[in-house]
């Protein structure tokens, strides 16, 4: 348990044994089908958090739901990279100010190889002060900040630009030791002991999907929670034309996966699930409050 977490729960005057769980769905804005799940996932199942990716072409209906519900724990999904074959877009910036975040075609990278090799910092910084005041005008209280396919971790000078900009804004970022050295081996030596860390997050895998065992993969993890603070990602969307063309060629976080991840986190399986194993579920909000009280 990092030392962060056992702070926290002192804060908040829970036991170490006591395991913390944030469900969190990502891509908000990326299709009205995502949307749509994303609001019934948080509004009628168990997550109780999710990300906004400000460039997508339906972040305006995203944003309009965050502004009506306030309450519901809303972070902003920074954004640097787009991963489909068919369906492209780009900085909220105009191409001549962020010109290394684009390719030939004016849309972002495909992948982190991409923003490694051809993103400066200094864009990437302007591009993603953009992207959180943009939320912040259509309404979006944020309550944290993450990155759209860890993006940010490509290289360690734009995860301090990450860690920076979470001080900008007064607003706790996604971090994970083993995430950071999971996309750039050595990064993780950016962390810091009283960072707020994540113990450890779940995320299916393609193989999971393959075989058919995504529901299980995650009937499992709630199973296997640690003391401390899990996040559980998930990526809820209906499996409709319009997802399948989002995701045309692309099964793995694909539209069928999307599906799943709605009905299995809509389910009262679920929900019975997180009862039967004790699990605090807990929001961004109240984990940074602790952390600042422990720290600040």
């Amino acid at each position: 348990m990092n030392q962060s977490t056992i702070k926290i729960l002192q804060s908040l005057g829970l036991s170490e044994d006591t395991r913390l769980l944030i469900i969190h769905a990502d891509d908000g804005g990326l299709a009205h089908a995502e949307n749509s799940a994303t609001m019934q996932v948080l509004q009628e199942g168990s997550a109780n958090s999710y990300s906004v990716m400000v460039p997508c072409p339906w972040f305006y209906e995203i944003a309009g739901f965050a502004k009506d519900n306030p309450q519901i724990d809303c972070g902003i999904h920074l954004t640097l990279t787009c991963e489909w074959e068919k369906y492209k877009f780009g900085p909220v910036l105009s191409i001549e100010e962020v010109p290394s975040l684009v390719d030939e075609n004016g849309f972002f990278y495909r992948n982190r190889a991409g923003v490694a090799q051809h993103a400066t910092a200094e864009d990437v910084r302007k591009e993603l002060v953009a992207q959180i005041d943009r939320g912040m005008k259509f309404g979006i209280q944020p309550t944290h900040l993450d990155s759209h396919m860890y993006s940010v971790g490509a290289r360690p000078d734009l995860l301090q630009v990450y860690r920076e900009l979470g001080q900008l804004y007064d607003l706790p970022i996604l971090q994970s030791k083993d995430f950071a050295d999971m996309v750039h081996p050595g990064s993780d030596s950016l962390l810091e002991e009283e960072d707020l860390l994540v113990d450890r997050i779940f995320l299916g895998e393609y193989p999971d999907f393959e075989k058919g065992e995504l529901r299980k993969f995650y009937a499992d993890s709630l199973d296997q929670l640690i003391p401390g603070l899990n996040l559980i990602l998930i990526h809820p969307a209906m499996d409709t034309h319009e997802m399948q063309g989002v995701s045309w060629n692309h099964p793995n976080f694909g539209s069928e996966w999307r599906q799943i991840d709605l009905d299995y986190f809509s389910s009262e399986a679920c929900q019975q699930k997180i009862e039967q194993n004790g699990i605090r579920m807990i929001t961004w909000e109240e984990v940074y409050a602790a952390w600042k009280d422990a720290y600040l």
